[in-house]
């Protein structure tokens, strides 16, 4: 389905949870493929495929996080079908585009469970570090510095030329991100923040308590902003551990 990573669904039964992996910037479903077999049968785990990026690669990429939730919506929720229930998690950019989803999802009456956020500040804060509008080689160290590594695909000029518009497209939008809607919330929402993370501090990690009038939960991982690369599934443990009252 377009719009929807195909998930894995040997094996799944009818009702269960839904895991829906927003993406970060420059990403794709693909990030997440490894999260199927680590999940363990917990959650039908699948992705938000925005444009510009795999299937989509020959797509405009969005660059407004409202605009690019209200563009992906009718597809989620024609894969999520009827009685679901489903758990959003979004990392970064991921984490307010994951916002604004619950937002919409919960309009059409979807069971969203718990919202989990990782490596961002509360959606009303502003980034006051910026990249976009940089010239190509600034702009890219600029993430580099952000993100505490460079991706081995960004060396090589032909990927470099397909991956470039749309990071620079993931963070005008980020970065000049604003809520549609002012009134939190309602799920519960968990964040989640590398601790040594350089480009979100704990208390821009813990201002996502304002952004829900049901519970909430903070977790600190080893690692700096892009802490999840390596702890999927120690993640995945979180979410289940964090889930276990929502049911």
């Amino acid at each position: 389905m377009v719009g929807v990573s195909e998930p894995d669904v040997s094996a799944v039964p009818g009702d269960q949870t839904t895991l829906l992996c927003v993406p970060f910037a420059g990403a794709g479903p693909s990030f997440f493929h490894p999260w199927r077999d680590l999940s363990a049968g917990r959650w039908r785990v699948t992705s938000v495929e925005l444009p510009g990026r795999e299937r989509r690669i020959l797509e405009e990429p969005y660059r407004n996080v409202v605009e690019a939730a209200k563009g992906s919506i009718d597809d989620i929720v024609a894969d999520l079908g009827d009685n679901a229930k489903v758990v959003l998690f979004g990392h970064s950019l991921g984490a307010v585009l994951a916002y604004e989803l619950v937002h919409l999802l919960t309009a059409r009456g979807i069971d969203v469970q718990r919202l989990v956020v990782s490596g961002s500040p509360g959606p009303w804060t502003q980034r006051e570090r910026r990249a976009s509008g940089l010239e190509d080689d600034e702009f890219l160290a600029r993430v580099e510095e952000f993100a505490g590594f460079r991706h081995e695909a960004l060396d090589h000029p032909e990927m470099r030329e397909l991956i470039l518009p749309v990071l620079q497209a993931d963070c005008e939008m980020h970065e000049n991100y604003v809520p549609s809607i002012d009134d939190p919330v309602t799920v519960p929402i968990t964040s989640l923040r590398g601790e040594v993370d350089g480009l979100v501090t704990a208390e821009e990690g813990r201002q996502w308590q304002a952004a829900t009038t049901g519970t909430f939960d903070y977790v600190e991982f080893p690692g700096d902003h892009m802490y999840l690369v390596d702890a999927g599934r120690e993640v995945l443990d979180v979410i289940e551990a964090q889930s276990a009252g929502d049911r």
